[in-house]
């Protein structure tokens, strides 16, 4: 799983270029002031383009496991079957965990 980097306002100003390497690399950031999140940095990439800013958060989150299919699939406002569709499209591995945890998913889901 890749962690969200985390940079200050101050290290905005003095380390932009660490930023926009991360987005070249398609990671997300989070930008801080005072400590507190102040604004989310979101890759610019062709998914933006075609799917907007929550079914690709989703996809980003789903990569990372950061959140379940079934999380994701309703974070991104679409049918368990048709995220994981879009995971294909986007050559992203839907199922990688035990069998035991994919049981109680689908549990939840159905």
């Amino acid at each position: 799983m890749q962690a969200i980097e985390v940079f200050s306002a101050r290290d905005l100003r003095n380390h932009s270029g660490d930023l926009l390497r991360q987005a070249e690399l398609g990671q997300m950031s989070i930008i801080t002031k005072h400590g507190k999140p102040s604004m989310l940095t979101i890759p610019f990439d062709d998914n933006l383009l075609k799917y907007g800013v929550q079914r690709t958060l989703a996809l980003l989150f789903t990569q990372n496991q950061q959140l379940t299919l079934a999380q994701a699939a309703r974070f991104a406002g679409i049918d368990l079957e048709d995220f994981i569709e879009l995971l294909g499209k986007n050559g992203i591995i839907a199922v990688d965990y035990p069998v035991d945890d994919l049981e109680d998913e689908l549990e939840h889901v159905l």
